[in-house]
């Protein structure tokens, strides 16, 4: 899944230096690359579950694949004392005597340590997209994550994964006691979900907490090991552990969500928990990796909502659709007949191969801009049943970093209305190719990249740079033969600007969720249960949503500087080489490298 964690470098100094320092070559510092790996080392640890995606956990760190994070009251400590000492090895290094590209690692590197550190001084919550007030939401949680992760991540060949298996089920039971905890120490402090994100949580874990013979996390291993010739006692020993530790633990905290849903307020905004008028600039910081205030972030969104609103106007009026607003026009088209799939597991299915189509047919055309493409296979998928009343929209998770897996996009079909085809393309261009899969295809491939820099990421930059990625479809001629799919793409883009509204109406402003909502569906005819499962997300990931149009346009503005500067000249490999060479970045440092590549042409 997504990592995404800063303040840093500013000013003409930082760009010219950027310009000025020799490129890495062979003699790369020792101290910096010790220190880096140390650091990965340290992650892998606190994190068995990122090493298994990453396919990092073999080797000295082959005993991770039986564990899971450790989620209690002491892990926690532990893991924020580590973030602040590991800052402070990190401030050690010093910045003049690295080459450039060396300087953008360690700069890098240093913009996550200092944005955790913000982050974990507020000690409430936990993670799931970002920062994150509440542990357990739809969104976040043990209860969500961990089948999936056993269902999809652990991979099971031999007898050793098998056994490693039901040591993290086992293991499964705990982290979810722990969270529960976590629940209780928040609630002490004042921090409570709002009613409809616990109701939300609540139903997903009604779904979750079922008898040991319906449970994905039994059936999986019993159906793997089965298939592996491992027989048939996984799955009775998978459901003894799930009886006797992880359904209790289930109950435990179904029951205590369940008390806290009697008092929880209905208000969106963590503008109602303590210091939450402090933690909202933070969180938008620590996941936009912009230096903007609230404020200013509302009111570029607003800006950029109304000039995109007047482009779709065009093209819809260019299809002959003229009567009424853009946004009824949009909620028009959803209800086309046409452009729905059957709401069926079957009409799913058909939704989903329709994806992996466009998926192939952008691939084949990559080569016209790109000189450079990922090694990985990448397909789209249907989220589970199980979790789509609370996942987001569409998502993406990243490759094994060794080709074991493939790179996952996963679309959330609970209603089809919510995905007509007109907005399926479009999306899988952001979430698969040219979009996430790409760029972070590229950043695990790339040799010259430190492992530390291709296993984190931004939220600004990635995001981005996957609505440039939509962008870039278009321009490449994925919509000459579809011009609907074009609405899609604009009305997406629209979406985007309005996210940085709604976005900040909601923690900053103190909007309520439906006026948040509202403005989803009368500006772009979104479904009512879409915009509610987006706003939904936005409540426990406050500032993330504002990441995608604010990075979007720091890449558009690189390319318009090239533009301007060598007119016919412009070369658009060779700009997609400068923005993507150093993997994920924050704004700010992306913009200094841009700055210093535009110089440079």
């Amino acid at each position: 899944m997504h990592t995404n964690r800063r303040r840093f470098l500013a000013g003409t100094a930082a760009t010219a230096a950027l310009a000025a320092t020799p490129l890495r070559g062979a003699t790369a510092a020792p101290p910096l690359s010790q220190l880096f790996d140390q650091l990965v080392q340290e992650q892998l640890r606190r994190s068995p579950e990122g090493a298994t995606q990453l396919g990092l956990d073999k080797g000295p760190n082959a005993d991770l694949r039986a564990k899971l994070s450790d989620q209690s009251a002491a892990g926690i400590a532990s893991e924020q004392a580590l973030t602040r000492a590991q800052l402070k090895r990190l401030e050690a290094v010093d910045r003049s005597a690295l080459a450039r590209e060396q300087q953008i690692d360690l700069d890098c590197v240093l913009y996550t340590r200092r944005s955790a550190v913000a982050v974990q001084a507020f000690d409430f919550g936990g993670s799931s997209y970002g920062p994150s007030p509440y542990v357990v939401s739809q969104l976040s949680g043990a209860y969500q994550s961990v089948p999936d992760f056993l269902d999809t991540k652990h991979q099971i060949a031999t007898k050793g994964d098998a056994d490693a298996y039901l040591q993290r089920l086992q293991a499964f039971g705990t982290q979810i006691d722990d969270q529960t905890q976590r629940m209780r120490h928040d609630a002490g402090v004042g921090v409570v979900p709002p009613d409809f994100i616990l109701d939300l949580a609540i139903e997903q874990m009604g779904k979750t907490a079922v008898p040991a013979a319906d449970a994905l996390v039994v059936r999986s291993i019993a159906r793997r090991a089965a298939d592996k010739g491992l027989g048939d006692d996984y799955g009775r020993q998978a459901a003894a552990i799930y009886a006797a530790n992880v359904l209790p633990a289930l109950e435990r905290q179904l029951t205590y969500a369940k008390t806290l849903r009697q008092t929880a307020t209905h208000d969106a905004g963590v503008w109602k928990l303590p210091r939450g008028a402090e933690f909202y600039p933070v969180a938008l910081k620590a996941t936009t990796t912009s230096s903007l205030s609230p404020e200013e972030v509302h009111k570029f969104g607003l800006d950029q909502a109304e000039l995109l609103s007047a482009r779709l106007d065009g093209e819809l009026k260019k299809q002959g659709f003229t009567r009424g607003s853009v946004g009824e026009r949009m909620a028009a088209l959803y209800k086309n007949a046409n452009q729905l799939y059957p709401d069926t597991d079957a009409g799913k299915a058909q939704a989903i191969a329709y994806c992996n189509a466009r998926l192939a047919a952008i691939r084949a055309k990559l080569p016209t801009v790109f000189d450079r493409l990922p090694p990985y296979s990448f397909e789209v998928r249907r989220v589970p049943a199980q979790t789509e009343a609370g996942a987001a929209a569409a998502f993406s998770q990243s490759p094994a970093i060794d080709g074991s897996r493939p790179g996952l996009v996963y679309f959330n079909l609970k209603d089809s209305g919510d995905w007509p085809k007109f907005c399926l393309a479009t999306t899988v261009y952001h979430e698969g190719l040219p979009g996430h899969q790409l760029e972070g295809g590229l950043a695990l491939s790339n040799k010259d990249l430190p492992l530390i820099r291709k296993i984190s990421g931004f939220s600004g930059y990635g995001e981005g740079w996957a609505l440039y990625a939509e962008q870039l479809a278009d321009e490449i001629g994925m919509y000459d033969e579809d011009p609907l799919g074009r609405l899609g793409y604009l009305k997406f883009m629209l979406f985007r600007a309005n996210r940085c509204v709604v976005d900040t109406g909601m923690h900053h402003f103190r909007w309520s969720r439906e006026q948040a909502i509202q403005r989803f569906v009368e500006q772009e005819g979104e479904t009512p249960g879409f915009a509610a499962r987006e706003v939904d997300r936005y409540c426990v990931n406050p500032g993330q949503a504002a990441s995608y149009k604010l990075g979007h346009s720091v890449f558009v503005g690189i390319r318009d500087k090239a533009k301007a500067k060598q007119g016919s000249a412009f070369d658009l490999k060779a700009y997609h080489n400068a923005v993507l060479r150093y993997g994920r970045v924050p704004l700010d440092v992306l913009q200094q490298i841009g700055d210093a590549w535009v110089a440079s042409v």
